[in-house]
């Protein structure tokens, strides 16, 4: 009767075996989750931080497009002339 008690044996471990190797890897897969939620996170974080590093425009005065665009007509027009166009460019550009 050896062999009757050892194929229960053999089951139960076959079974722990194949739960135990279930559980390793659903707790795998929930640490690479964990990590690849905290890495989304520090990169959501690093980009809020240079979007504040960013001076935000003035209040109330035009935008920088708006006083590139009014160069480039005033010098289209002929009222600036090349070097005034590209000092006033460097002004607005704050270089």
């Amino acid at each position: 009767m050896p062999i009757m008690r050892r194929r229960p044996l053999l089951r139960a471990a076959a079974v722990g075996g194949t739960a135990y190797m279930v559980g390793k890897n659903k707790a795998q897969k929930r640490a690479d989750q964990q990590n690849e939620e905290a890495a989304q996170d520090q990169r959501i974080s690093d980009l809020e931080q240079q979007q504040a590093a960013v001076p935000a425009p003035r209040a109330g005065g035009p935008s920088t497009a708006d006083q590139l665009n009014q160069l480039t007509d005033l010098h289209n027009q002929g009222v600036i002339s090349d070097d005034e166009l590209a000092a006033a460019k460097a002004k607005v550009l704050g270089g």
